[in-house]
């Protein structure tokens, strides 16, 4: 039996990709400059994209039963075809600036959620007051 519910490893999950994604998109944004740099997107695999929208908790309640992974599966992908400069550059800072603006507003509404969940626990911790 698990103490807290698996909320808490979702959303470590999701703020875990958050960051992988905002360092992936200032390593774009340093090199914008940089000759034949290609950019690179962080994309989650299709297993861990269905756990998010799935409503429905999975229970193993044999041994025998193949277990259920709410593992975050991720992967950094190369965008190698296109070249938007001369240099053979394809970081699209407009691009960039919006992805990292959409990030931030995810991020931020991961702790927020992260921060009721512990204020619930506090909460209950006091005995409802």
């Amino acid at each position: 039996m698990s103490l807290f519910s698996t909320t808490f490893q979702t959303i470590e999950n999701g703020i875990s990709y958050a960051s992988q994604k905002q360092q992936t998109i200032a390593q774009n944004i340093a090199n914008v400059d940089t000759p034949n740099y290609k950019s690179k997107t962080v994309t989650r695999t299709s297993e861990f994209r269905d756990l998010l929208h799935n409503e429905l908790e999975a229970y193993q309640t044999d041994s025998k039963h193949i277990p259920f992974s709410n593992s975050s599966q991720r992967m950094i992908t190369q965008q190698g075809n296109t070249s938007y400069q001369a240099n053979g550059n394809n970081v699209d800072m407009d691009k960039e600036m919006a992805d990292m603006a959409e990030n931030q507003i995810y991020y931020e509404a991961l702790v927020d959620r992260l921060n009721g969940k512990f204020n619930s626990l506090q909460t209950v911790i006091r005995g409802g007051k």
